[in-house]
């Protein structure tokens, strides 16, 4: 028997490996043999277990089992990056969090992991060439959300799918790639709509289908992704779930719904703040608070994507004109998106923790990740500048602390 929803949580956060002048250093293998001794791609330690994708310069850290309570789970996570950063002390290496590297040229520097699961990275690098920025230079939380059966992956869908759009108005992390302002506060979820054109049927549209129950998402999403791998996975290595990139998939082997448009933040403490934020929102969509579920099943794949758009963009300072949409959220005229948050945060507030509060309200006024990078570089550019700011943003990792410019 599986879990039910809102019952228990996984929680995935990915970091990059740079050394001391912020370079990409691919030596996950090595961190792994650091700790434990032997080559590996998966270690387990306690609450949180370690493990490698696809390239050589990222360690994903997540929760080894489904857990009920997140209330400290920004401390476990912390100490499991204290202890990382000493493993790397002595490789001149650390962790750089956010969601891209800004300074990172992936075509030159892309290393794949080369060790379990090499033939799959393989193939992946065949048919997408895996040494761009939408590959190699995207760090994201996960969070995974359980479901017991159809029912309760009607009522999670429907309220993810709604909500979906403006989550990267709130965790946009990734405003600059090498060296460069992108136009794009997101700029990891402007390259991910983009990077399997190869078979569009992989990610669609980001915003998944209205579709509500095991079979209609069989039919409707993996039988595609099944008929448009074959001509390149002519030895069947790779599996629908896997190959499911929208914005959020339905993990039917494993119960639950898996939401990927959230870009790594600055520690741990507003990672998870910022998870406790999107999940109290979905609880108050699932129970209705905002809209019936009927109304919010009926809301289209294009409609909602010109909304991300809007928030992969402009993050908090998007602005929405689709007044069908604002009505949920109780505003009348066009806003901008961190409007939006501010007013789903006034009604999921009292759920939230005192601490997590804090975090949220420092976000929301402050504004995104991405705007504080921004903010922190004072026009000024220059690759000195960009190291300064960032190596900033790395001490908040290891301090886990928000970075305030």
């Amino acid at each position: 028997m599986g879990y039910h929803i809102f019952e228990v949580y996984g929680i995935e956060l990915e970091y990059m490996l740079v050394n001391r002048q912020l370079n990409i250093v691919p030596i996950t293998d090595k961190l792994f043999i650091e700790k434990t001794g032997k080559l590996t791609s998966d270690v387990e330690n306690g609450k949180i277990a370690w493990s490698n994708e696809l390239v050589a310069h990222v360690v994903e850290l997540k929760t080894a089992v489904p857990i009920a309570d997140l209330e400290n789970l920004d401390e476990v996570f912390a100490d499991n990056v204290s202890e990382i950063n000493q493993l790397l002390e002595g490789l001149d290496a650390q962790l750089l969090p956010t969601a891209a590297h800004p300074l990172m040229n992936p075509f030159k520097e892309t290393k794949l992991w080369e060790h379990d699961n090499n033939d799959i990275y393989e193939l992946y690098n065949q048919i997408f060439d895996c040494s761009g920025h939408g590959w190699s230079n995207v760090q994201s939380m996960h969070i995974n959300l359980p479901f017991a059966d159809d029912v309760e992956f009607e009522k999670l869908h429907a309220a993810i799918r709604i909500l979906l759009p403006i989550i990267p108005a709130i965790s946009a992390s990734s405003p600059i790639f090498e060296g460069q302002l992108t136009g794009f506060m997101d700029s990891r979820m402007e390259v991910y709509k983009t990077n399997q054109k190869e078979i569009p049927e992989m990610a669609g549209k980001v915003i998944p289908e209205c579709l509500y129950n095991k079979e209609e998402y069989h039919r409707g999403i993996f039988e595609p992704i099944k008929q448009a791998i074959k001509a390149h996975d002519k030895n069947g290595i790779l599996e629908h779930h896997f190959l499911n990139s929208r914005g959020a998939i339905a993990r039917f082997d494993r119960g639950a719904i898996e939401i990927r448009v959230i870009d790594l933040q600055e520690c741990p403490k507003a990672d998870i703040a910022i998870a406790v934020l999107i999940i109290e929102s979905l609880k108050a969509l699932v129970n209705e608070e905002f809209i019936s579920r009927k109304d919010q099943k009926a809301w289209k794949e294009d409609d909602l994507l010109a909304i991300l758009n809007e928030a992969i963009k402009d993050a908090e300072r998007g602005i929405i004109k689709n007044k069908s949409y604002l009505n949920i959220f109780g505003l009348e005229e066009t806003s901008e998106i961190g409007e939006i948050w501010k007013n789903i945060y006034e009604k999921v507030k009292d759920n939230i923790s005192e601490k997590h509060q804090q975090t949220i309200e420092y976000i929301i006024h402050k504004g995104s990740l991405s705007n504080r990078i921004i903010g922190g570089l004072e026009g000024n550019y220059s690759e000195e500048s960009i190291k300064k700011v960032y190596s900033d943003v790395a001490k908040c990792l290891a301090n886990n602390e928000l970075y305030k410019p």
